[in-house]
């Protein structure tokens, strides 16, 4: 099974689009969540950097600038999704990565607040 580190980047990230409102509270989250196209599509116009941003794990072994280098996505390349953050913490926690479902938490509850 592949290990994970936080991506402490994309925690910031994440906190930027709360902070800013950013964010949608009700989505399908298999519908909006990036597929491989939109990833590429992204890509295309974006850095690595960026792309990493959108991801709240590291994938331990993986190559930089390699898509499986970045997991957990949170959100739809725009905005931070409420149902994007809950899937990252229950994936985590089904897996028992603890520190990624603990930021996911962190970032729920943030969400939560910050909305209303």
């Amino acid at each position: 099974m592949a290990s994970y580190t936080v991506n402490k980047a994309a925690v910031a990230r994440a906190r930027q689009l709360i902070d800013a409102r950013q964010y949608v509270l009700k989505s399908e989250w298999g519908d909006v969540q990036p597929k491989a196209e939109d990833e590429n599509t992204f890509l295309e116009s974006h850095s690595w950097e960026e792309y990493a941003s959108w991801h709240l794990a590291l994938t331990d072994g993986a190559s930089d600038e390699t898509k499986a280098r970045y997991a957990f996505v949170y959100g739809d390349f725009r905005r931070i999704h409420r149902m994007g953050l809950i899937a990252c913490h229950y994936r985590a926690a089904e897996w028992r990565h603890k520190e990624i479902e603990l930021a996911a938490h962190d970032l729920l509850q943030l969400l939560d607040a910050k909305s209303g």
